[in-house]
């Protein structure tokens, strides 16, 4: 089975600005005992196994250890309400890491996965400014930073930064945040933020 997703990615993380483990690599832990981090996908475009996927929305909810690459990582997925069984089935098994791609890599750390639940899934892109709406249970906006000394230039980002949605990560900060999924339960208002474009295949 062949498979490709291309579309953009909004993340909202518990640590400060910014985010150490994805600046280094993650070799540094995060800057409390616990990582707490939405991650919602938006795909433009993506055939999984003859079957489309495009214009779908996916979204992790994870619990993790400072040192996140130790493991025992709890992890749920959100799925768009629209998608279809077909559609679901397919994009569980990309996003569990059963069909390969980036997230194979990371699928040995979880150590507890919390299921899967459909809800209604909004994700939207305005220029600096990310928002990803969840039914009642999630909402986010981060909000690209800007240099003062060149406010309309090129956002900062960190690159091959090994991120499992793209090495190339724009740096950015929690205008609004709440989360409420899997029995979790947190609000990062402050605390970091990414954006990106992806593209997977597998």
């Amino acid at each position: 089975m062949s498979w490709n997703l291309q579309g953009t990615y909004v993340e909202n993380c518990s640590c400060d600005v910014v985010c150490p483990c994805t600046a280094s690599g993650f070799s540094a832990p995060a800057d409390y005992d616990r990582c707490q981090v939405l991650g919602a996908f938006h795909i433009v475009s993506g055939v999984v196994d003859g079957t489309d996927v495009s214009d779908l929305n996916v979204a992790v909810v994870g619990d993790t250890p400072a040192q996140m690459s130790d493991g025992n990582w709890r992890v749920g997925l959100l799925m768009d309400e629209r998608a279809d069984d077909t559609q679901a089935q397919k994009l569980a098994a990309i996003f569990g890491g059963q069909m390969g791609g980036p997230m194979a890599t990371i699928a040995p750390l979880i150590g507890e996965n919390l299921g899967m639940e459909r809800a209604p899934i909004e994700i939207s892109d305005n220029g600096r400014r990310h928002k990803v709406k969840i039914g009642d249970q999630v909402f986010v906006e981060i909000e690209d930073a800007a240099s003062p000394f060149d406010p309309e230039g090129e956002p900062p980002k960190i690159t091959a930064s090994r991120h499992f949605a793209n090495a190339t990560m724009t740096v950015a900060r929690a205008l609004a945040s709440k989360v409420r999924a899997f029995g979790l339960d947190f609000s990062l208002v402050g605390q970091s933020g990414f954006s990106t474009n992806f593209s997977w295949t597998g």
